[in-house]
């Protein structure tokens, strides 16, 4: 991978030009193409244009690259197609879910992910992500912030913007039947040592005594690999009783050897069935569609499923001067899971064990004593999901004649979600008898103080609806001959209302009845961390209201078709800078505006255009857009706490939020020059775009420590300064196009960092993701540094960089965290490909990802489980830390010493799993470069021949897979995906033990028309 570099691109660039001219010259080639800058973009708020008139970076998604693969995630789907373009899976359980990010981050407490735009009005990335990706027309990804303008402080991140389908004009009533299987499997499991097994030094097992393995103990209910060799004598190879005894006081026997892909056996072959049913039928003034979807995904976890039905229905019609279209979606979504956290317990088992043989061992005769059987966990630990969401979309057109019309778009969506999420706890009861071990006369409660856990029930009902209006009356004109006008002016109002309810507590009287009646101990309804110490989802209580009203204006100039001049002006003012003080409620308003030109210099000269270049547009644009996601609602008013237990204990009281909000905070602004430049060569059979830009972020809004005499833990203000710079590259060849064959191919090249460049006075650092206070990592946002910088405690180390031991040779650590790396890559490259033979079409995606780094917790539980590949030396000589040295006389020299002073096995293993190392940063941080094949199809037409005298109009077969092949950086030994996150914010870069290994699909689909 490594010599997979820009030189390739311009090997395959150079290649492309002689292959597309070669072609050119052929008889054969009967390629017939549009002029790229005639082809019609829609943009912001619906407004329409040819490629040639937008002014900043965009790429459209058509709805044959989004279905190629069948997948069932719309979000998903556009992983690899688009250039600048970072989807961050969050979570990849059943109900999985991504974080978009466009040109990458540009402030530190606000939200930097893409705007989601879907039929012109604004939505959100969960809903995309359930929308069916064969309902969709196009996506159109705006990246250039000039393009986004419209949209305010909510498009400053960039705009993704859907348009499903309206269905034909043709009177016939037509049916289209979509349906597609597929075996999913859980993959990409963590590379681990197969030498040495289950045990650990100098335990006590067996009460006849036991046997000492070169200086270890098989221990049967061990969770780590610290144990006898494989191929120690007495024991390799051997049946052995294995994990806690089981109700009679036997034993499981397995054999004391390597299961290959130990890992893989919890995890079962998942099936993801898609059915869809769409009717379409119009006229020449009229049209309507009906889409039916069917989604049902058995995960590769047992018992966690998701089942979807979604309806999609729009319609319109021309009365006279007034057009009507509709548009009516609902998504009923229902999921049933356990918790991710059990894959933690997984990769702590020793590679000697097959867990299907504990399916019904229960918690005190599983594998271990210090783990959770995870099937047990399966069984009790459930979180079951029902989401309804309803959106309709009015849409109304009036023209007053053919230059002026007045437009109007409405949107009303109510979501409604309602979860259970229960634990029936474990309390140990059966004594252990007749097993022959130290067990006998005790619980597992007794060797283990850890080992029960309490039971919960929480409900939580959370409900929102959302209005948004767009009003805008549209002028268009020829001034001259030469020059025509277009001016859009509008009001748009969006109302946010949402209510969160949530119940519950610990201690289940009656087991089995989830049920607020039947809970023990419940937690107070103010207090809003107590659900999150429970299940980690949260507990809000509240109501919550936000409002934005905005005038804007857009300006389109064309001058003949060769310059076109774009400028965007909104007046926005949002509910969540409004204050009340000295009686009276203040809320400033603040304009925002772009300004873009679009040159076509192949049109402007005609001698310019000729057999190899045949199209050329420069287009630079001017962006100041704001953003104020940063601020919460109601921050800005002070607004008091219900702290638990204060200032008597179990009784709610009332106290002052001591995290404040300036009252006169202002928005972030964002300042970008962008220069877009567009080429075309031999009648556009080669395309290439560049993209150059800066953005400029002032007044970040962060917290920053207050002092303790203001009684404020931290304020919330406009501090510092932030600056983005990237570049894009995307070149697309169509070497080969016959009347039988041909080969189309789109890669691109994309580079962004975010550099920040001022923090307020004496504040160096900002953090903003810190997982563990035990745990030395964390994302900051570091002063003269990158925004998401990665750091970690790390060893002492001279200035060699040799690692620093004492003198009972254990390395020395640093107390404070130091920066390992940015978390964004050096650069992205992307290739999409596509060969057509007749009736047959494959189709291929994939992308590369250079540098960066993340962390991995899991890295982290796997070493302490004597699992990773670096515990694979001669234990039983103890450890001596490579590459390391001593201070002894005032000088550094190479270090003899084994760890914890002793050349001995339980030496070893103190260290490698003593609390000080799982608390050390650095090992966790990884090279996040990875190799991903996302996609490949390959579809075959029925010819309309074979299906003439038949009611099939079309009918298309294919198969495909998703995910097939990833290849990571060579010390990331398959520990976590560099691309999932803990963090569904700005702290990416370190991925948890909750998140399952990738998965990947092969299945079948077909389409039909009739």
């Amino acid at each position: 991978m490594k010599k997979l570099t820009t030189s390739v691109l311009f090997v395959v660039l150079s290649s492309s030009f002689l292959v597309a001219n070669a072609q050119q010259r052929k008889d054969s080639d009967t390629i017939k193409t549009q002029n790229i800058g005639e082809i019609v973009v829609t943009g912001a708020l619906g407004i329409k244009k040819k490629a040639d008139a937008i002014t900043n970076a965009q790429q459209v998604v058509g709805a044959k690259e989004l279905t190629q693969a069948s997948s069932p995630n719309a979000v998903q789907a556009l992983t690899g197609k688009v250039s600048g373009l970072q989807i961050i899976q969050t979570d990849n359980s059943v109900s999985a879910s991504s974080r978009i990010v466009i040109r990458g981050n540009k402030s530190i407490s606000g939200d930097n992910q893409a705007l989601v735009v879907i039929d012109n009005v604004i939505s959100t990335a969960a809903v995309l992500s359930q929308l069916a990706p064969e309902v969709i027309e196009n996506v159109n990804v705006i990246k250039g912030s000039q393009g986004a303008a419209l949209y305010g402080q909510q498009g400053v991140n960039g705009v993704i913007i859907v348009t499903t389908k309206r269905g034909s004009k043709s009177e016939k009533v037509q049916f289209t039947l979509s349906s597609s299987i597929e075996m999913s499997q859980a993959f990409m499991f963590p590379k681990v040592q197969t030498r040495y097994g289950k045990g650990y030094p100098d335990s006590q097992v067996f009460n006849g005594g036991d046997v000492d393995y070169n200086g270890t103990t098989y221990v049967p209910w061990e969770n780590t690999s610290w144990g006898p060799a494989y191929t120690a004598a007495g024991i390799g190879g051997q049946m052995v009783p294995t994990g806690l005894p089981q109700a009679d006081g036997s034993f499981i026997m397995e054999k004391y050897a390597p299961v290959k892909n130990h890992f893989s056996k919890f995890f079962k072959n998942g099936v993801i069935m898609q059915n869809g049913l769409t009717v379409t039928a119009g006229g020449s003034d009229s049209y309507a569609t009906l889409s039916i979807n069917r989604l049902e995904n058995n995960f590769v976890v047992e018992g966690d499923q998701l089942k979807q039905n979604s309806f999609l229905l729009k319609a319109g019609k021309k009365l006279d001067k007034l057009r009507i279209d509709g548009t009516l979606n609902y998504i009923s979504r229902i999921t049933n899971q356990t918790s991710a956290g059990l894959y933690n317990d997984i990769l702590q088992m020793p590679t000697m064990n097959d867990i299907r043989k504990y399916r019904n061992a229960g918690v005190d005769g599983f594998l271990s004593a210090y783990t959770t059987n995870p099937y047990y966990q399966i069984e009790h630990n459930r979180i079951d999901t029902n989401r309804d969401y309803l959106s309709g979309i009015l849409s109304l057109q009036y023209e007053f004649n053919k230059h002026i019309n007045l437009t109007y778009t409405g949107n009303l969506s109510l979501t409604n979600t309602r979860q259970d999420s229960h634990n029936d706890g474990f309390v140990s009861t059966r004594v252990y008898e007749n097993s022959g071990t130290t067990l006998d006369g005790g619980t597992l409660q007794d060797y283990n103080a850890n080992s029960n856990f309490d039971s919960y029930y929480i409900n939580r009902t959370i409900s929102s609806r959302n209005y948004y209006g767009d009003l805008m009356l549209n002028f268009n004109y020829d001034l001259t001959n030469d020059l025509n006008f277009k001016l859009n002016i509008g009001n748009n109002i969006q109302d946010n209302y949402q209510t969160a309810r949530a119940m519950g507590g610990t201690g289940l009287n009656y087991a089995g009845w989830y049920d607020i009646r039947n809970v023990n101990n419940p937690v107070l309804p103010g207090d809003s961390t107590g659900g999150n110490a429970i299940d980690g989802l949260g507990f809000d209580n509240g109501t919550y209201r936000s409002r934005i009203v905005a005038a804007f204006a857009n300006l389109d100039l064309a001058f003949k078709d060769y310059l076109y001049f774009n400028s965007t002006f909104r007046l926005e003012q949002s509910s969540v800078l409004s204050t009340n003080f000295n009686g009276e409620r203040h809320n400033k308003t603040y304009p925002y505006y772009s300004f873009g030109l679009s040159f076509i210099p192949t049109k402007a000269f005609a001698g310019l255009k000729g057999d190899v270049l045949s199209y050329m547009k420069i287009a630079p644009s001017y962006t100041r857009v704001g953003n104020t996601s940063a601020v919460p609602v109601y921050a800005t008013t002070n607004v008091g706490i219900a702290p638990s237990g204060y200032p008597f204990p179990n009784l709610p009281g009332y106290g002052i939020n001591t995290a404040q909000t300036f009252r006169s905070v202002q928005p972030e602004f964002m300042t970008t020059t962008d220069l877009n430049v567009q080429l075309g060569f031999f009648n556009d059979r080669i395309t290439l775009e560049g993209s150059i830009y800066q953005t400029d972020t002032d007044n970040l809004i962060t917290n920053v420590g207050a002092s303790n005499a203001s009684g404020l833990a931290s304020l919330r203000s406009n501090f510092g300064k932030a600056r983005m710079k990237g570049i894009e590259i995307d070149l697309g060849v169509t070497p080969i196009k016959t009347q039988d064959f041909s080969w189309n191919f789109r890669t691109s090249f994309a580079q962004s960092r975010t550099k920040v460049v001022d923090l307020p006075g004496g504040v160096d650092e900002v953090a903003l993701f810190i997982p563990s206070s035990t745990v030395g990592i964390g994302v900051f946002a570091v002063k003269g540094s990158d925004l998401q910088t990665l750091k970690a405690t790390t060893f002492k180390r001279d200035d060699q960089g040799r690692i620093i031991v004492g003198a009972d040779g254990v390395p020395l650590q640093n107390t404070t965290m130091t920066s390992m790396g940015r978390v964004t890559p050096d650069y992205t490259l992307t290739f999409n490909t596509s060969f057509k033979y007749k009736s047959f079409t494959l189709s291929g995606t994939m992308d590369f990802r250079k540098g960066g780094k993340f962390a991995s917790m899991a890295k982290s539980t796997l070493t302490f489980a004597g699992l990773t590949e670096d515990t694979n030396f001669d234990r039983e000589n103890g450890y001596v830390v490579p590459n390391s040295v001593q201070l002894i006389n005032g000088a550094y020299v190479p270090n003899n010493t084994p760890v914890n002073g002793a050349a001995d096995y339980a030496s070893a293993a103190a260290y490698w799993t003593s609390t000080s190392l799982q608390r050390l940063g650095e090992p966790m941080v990884l090279d996040a470069t990875a190799f991903k094949v996302r996609e490949i199809s390959l579809t075959y037409d029925i010819p309309k021949s074979v299906l003439s005298g038949t009611f099939v109009n079309s009918f298309t077969i294919g198969a495909y897979a998703r995910n097939p092949f990833f290849i990571y950086s060579k010390e990331n030994r398959n520990y976590s995906d560099p691309e999932t996150s803990g963090s569904s914010g700005n702290g990416a870069g370190i991925a948890y033990t909750g998140q399952y290994p990738s998965q990947r699909s092969f299945g079948i689909n077909l389409k039909a028309t009739f």
